[in-house]
C-alpha cells in the first residue's frame, strides 16, 4: 500500500507580484533536499489574498498554470495552491491541483470570505473536489472553508484533507483549533498551509502551516511567524488500521447539500 510525501512551504508572499513570487517558489522548490509526492503552497500564492483581481486575474490557460505544470513535470510531483483567476467575466479564488504528467484538476472556492468582502470581487464555487493520486483521495480546500465543517465532512472517505490559506494572525487560535478537529472528525490526515509577513493592506500573518494525523497527532515542527518547508511522510497502513480500530465514521450522519 502506497505511502504519500507531501511538501509543505510557508512563505512570505510578495504583494501583487507574480513574477515574483513564481521565482521565489522555484527558487524554493528547486533547494528541496528530499523527494516528494505533493507539493502544497499557500492561497493566492503569486499575489497574496489581493481584491485587485481586475489588474492581476489570469485566464486558467496562463502563465501560472503553466508553471505549476512545468514544476509539477520537473519535480515528478503533483503541486496545489489557489490563484485568481477570471473566466466568462468573473473572477474566482480558484485552486489548481497538477499532476505529474500536467494533467490538472480545479476548485473554486467556496465560501467567501465576507469580513473582507471577498464576495464583493468574487464569485463562488459550488463543487467540492476529491482528487485521486497515488491511491489516495485527496480532498482540497481553501482558507475561509475552514471555518464550515460540513462542506469538509468526510463522506467520500477521502485519505487527506488540505487547506491553503492566507489567515491572519489576529485569529490564528480558530485556525489552529479548527484545522485539528477537521482532521480528528473527518479520520484523515490533515495539512494546512499558510503563509506568513505583512500584505499590501498590513495584514499581518504568522504561518502556524502544519500537519495531522487522523487523532489529531501533530506530525509537522511547528514554525510561527518564520519562512520554511517540511516534507512529512503520511502512512495510508496507518491510516486504514486506525479507521478499523476506532469506526467513528461508521457512525457518521447522512445528509444531502443543496
Amino acid at each position: 500500500m502506497e505511502n504519500l510525501t507531501v511538501t509543505i512551504i510557508q512563505e512570505n508572499l510578495i504583494w501583487e507580484n507574480s513574477e515574483a513570487n513564481l521565482n521565489l517558489f522555484s527558487e524554493k522548490i528547486n533547494l528541496l533536499k528530499e523527494k516528494t509526492d505533493l507539493i502544497i503552497l499557500p492561497e493566492m500564492f503569486t499575489t497574496g489574498f489581493s481584491m485587485n483581481a481586475e489588474v492581476l486575474a489570469e485566464e486558467e490557460q496562463g502563465k501560472t498554470l503553466a508553471w505549476l505544470q512545468k514544476t509539477a513535470t520537473e519535480q515528478e510531483a503533483a503541486i496545489t495552491g489557489s490563484v485568481i483567476i477570471k473566466e466568462e467575466g468573473n473572477y474566482y479564488n480558484r485552486l489548481f491541483f497538477v499532476f505529474p504528467n500536467g494533467d490538472y484538476k480545479v476548485y473554486n472556492k467556496k465560501h467567501l470570505f465576507t469580513l473582507a468582502k471577498e464576495q464583493n470581487t468574487y464569485s463562488a464555487g459550488s463543487k467540492r473536489l476529491v482528487v485521486e493520486y497515488k491511491g489516495w483521495k485527496i480532498c482540497p480546500l481553501v482558507c475561509y472553508d475552514l471555518r464550515f465543517p460540513v462542506w469538509a465532512r468526510n463522506t467520500v472517505d477521502f485519505d487527506l484533507l488540505l487547506y491553503v490559506a492566507n489567515w491572519p494572525k489576529k485569529r490564528v487560535e480558530a485556525w489552529n483549533t479548527l484545522l485539528k478537529a477537521r482532521a480528528i472528525e473527518n479520520m484523515c490526515y490533515l495539512a494546512g498551509v499558510n503563509r506568513v509577513g505583512f500584505d499590501g493592506t498590513n495584514h499581518e500573518y504568522s504561518g502556524h502551516s502544519v500537519v495531522y494525523d487522523m487523532l489529531g497527532k501533530q506530525l509537522s515542527t511547528l514554525k510561527n511567524d518564520i519562512i520554511f518547508s517540511e516534507t512529512l511522510h503520511l502512512n495510508k497502513s496507518h491510516l486504514l488500521e486506525t479507521r478499523k480500530r476506532f469506526a467513528f465514521l461508521d457512525d457518521r450522519d447522512s445528509f444531502t447539500l443543496t
